[in-house]
Formats: structure tokens, sequence, C-alpha cells
């Protein structure tokens, strides 16, 4: 497995879990939940970006079943989602009153209730991290890969300034991919990355919280423009995102500093939002900011195929990745998909293919 978010763990785990005589080793390239993972939200939603595909299941059905069967507790919470909308969106008939009524861009109140919840990404990481060394995985941080010559057998050679250098010969490889790796697992060019910009308030009171209708607690996200998307955590810290940077080179993402112009402009305009929302939020303090990759295709879908350049006579490399902002669940789930693939009991969906 190469990559240690919640796709790579959760595969590795399930592997050792399917086959315990496996041998299973995972290769991450600074430390498990560097990347996506433990930059996300933590908004759990159904299904895919692109909605329902044929034959993908009931993906919050199957990540409950993942979570149980590993022992892994992070805060699952699925009361729903909210769907906002402003202007000529109006409520569904089945929906109540709404309980968010905001000023951005105009009049701003929920229009639908979606499956879906909240999580904590950092338990849901170490969880996962957990039960794949527990079940017999070996879980390697700081080790890039640079190379990954296929052939009857998977050469991977990893290593770099401050990495630890090796080479691994593999029968099978997971490309656990992010918006961070595309190089290496043949995406550049064929998807776009970005970092999805969000600042997390401080602790608020709950009569603050009553007032600006977020004491049911469910997670929402805007379905019209100006996007903007949140969450309640526990403490009463509100999780508030919107805005998207690309990469220098519309590829290393790595390179971005978010304390640089662009990023800085963005961060500003989102708090002056969020203080502007309503009154009860006008003097709310920001505490936390970061960016988080996200990878998305053009058609929405995730990447879930055969690795672009594996040998037509021996394709044991699969790439697995660009969930757009629906990986929380989709991640483990499908990651526990591409585990019976690599035994063999399972066929890849044929929308997670790319264009040769």
């Amino acid at each position: 497995m190469i990559g240690g978010g919640f796709t790579g763990l959760a595969a590795a785990a399930w592997l050792r879990r399917l086959a315990p005589g496996k041998s299973v080793v995972l290769l991450e390239a600074s430390r498990i939940g560097a990347g996506a993972s433990g930059r996300t939200g933590g908004i759990v939603l159904a299904e895919t970006a692109a909605g329902d595909l044929p034959g993908l299941g009931d993906v919050l059905a199957g990540f409950q079943k993942i979570l149980r069967e590993l022992g892994v507790d992070c805060g699952l919470e699925l009361g729903g989602a909210w769907e906002i909308a402003r202007g000529s969106a109006s409520p569904r008939a089945s929906q109540p009153a709404t309980p968010i009524d905001w000023n951005d861009s105009g009049r701003l109140r929920v229009v639908n209730e979606v499956p879906g919840g909240t999580l904590d990404p950092g338990k849901l990481v170490a969880g996962l991290a957990r039960a794949a060394v527990r079940l017999g995985a070996v879980v390697l941080e700081n080790c890039r890969v640079q190379k990954a010559k296929r052939g009857r057998r998977i050469e991977i050679e990893f290593g770099g300034k401050g990495a630890r250098n090796g080479k691994i010969s593999a029968e099978k490889v997971l490309f656990a991919t992010n918006a961070l790796s595309l190089d290496l697992a043949a995406l550049a060019g064929k998807s776009q990355p970005w970092l999805t910009l969000a600042a997390q308030t401080a602790p608020i009171r709950e009569a603050q919280i009553e007032t600006i209708g977020l004491a049911q607690r469910k997670p929402f996200y805007t379905v019209d423009f100006p996007y903007l998307w949140g969450r309640l955590r526990d403490n009463r810290s509100i999780v508030w995102g919107a805005g998207l940077v690309n990469a220098p080179d519309g590829r290393t993402l790595e390179k971005v500093d978010i304390a640089s112009a662009e990023p800085a402009a963005l961060f500003a305009t989102l708090e002056r939002r969020v203080r502007g929302l309503h009154p009860a939020l006008a003097s709310v303090e920001f505490t936390h900011r970061w960016g988080g990759p996200i990878l998305f295709r053009d058609n929405w879908r995730p990447v879930f195929t055969r690795h672009p350049r594996s040998p037509a006579k021996n394709p044991n490399a699969i790439v697995l990745g660009a969930y757009a902002g629906h990986g929380v669940a989709l991640s483990s789930y499908l990651a526990a998909w591409a585990s019976e693939v690599l035994l063999g009991r399972r066929k890849l969906p044929y929308w997670g293919s790319l264009p040769r």
C-alpha cells in the first residue's frame, strides 16, 4: 500500500483481515494522515461527488461495517447533513422550517437534508492505523516512494531527503493516491489538484449555537455559489470551509504556502463572510487555518482502476483516489473493495477507469 491516509490504512487492515497469510506493507511519505486525511473537515457523506454509481452500494452502511469489524471508534454520528442555498432555491415540501437563516450573498437557508454526518478525522486515522498493525500489517512512515517499476513483480524504491531509503518487491500494489502524488499514480494531466481552505473558530456558547441554527449539530454545505461548508465540533468550535488554491505549476501542491498572498486573501474573505452570516457570529475568533489537498476529475467520479502504466498481462497495480471532497467515508469503503480486488475476489467498477 502506498499512502498512509484513510484509503491506504483501511486497505492494509482489511486485506490482512481477509487474508491473514498475506504480507502487507504500507509506505507513507511523511506521517500517517499527513495529507488530505489529516486535514479534512470531517463531514461524512453518502455516495460519491458524482452521486450514486452503478454497483456502488450503500457507502454509509458499508463504512459502519468496516469500523465495527476493525474495532475503530472515531466518534461517527450519522444524524444527516443539510444542503443550504440562497435566493430562488426553496426548501423541499418535506423539509421543516429552516433552522439556518443567514446572510451570505442572499438569504442562506436549509433546502434539503441528506444522509451523512460527522466524525473525528484524527481518531479515524489513528484507529485504522492501530487496526492495520494489530492485524499484522507493517506500517512504515517517512518512506517516500520514488519509483515503482512494474513487471512480473513490482519493484518499489523509496527514499529522498530526510526519508528512509530502501527497496521492496511486491506482487501487488495499491496506490492510495491523493493530490500530492499525481506523477507516481500517473494522474498528472488527468485530474486537477487543489487546496481547499478551512478555518476553525474558538468554542462559542451554546446560546450562540442555538441562535445561529446549529443546535441539531448537523454539518452543512451549499448547493449554489459562493460555496460554503462547515460543521460544529464537540467542543463547540465550528469549522468553516470555502475557497480553492491551485498549485503554482498546476501539479505540486507542496509548494503552496498558505500564508502567501492568495491564500491569505481567501482566508480573510472566508472569515469576513462567517462574521457577516449572523449577528451572533460578528465577533467570533478564529484559532486555526489550514489547506487540505483535494483532487477532482472532470466527471467528478473517483479514480478506481488499474494503474495506467501496468502491463496488460500483469495489471496488479491499482490506483484509488480523487474523491472530490467525498472521501471521509468513501475512502475506507472503496479501500475494502480494492482489497478484495487484489485478492481476486471482486472486480473493479467500470466507472473508476481513466481514458487511455
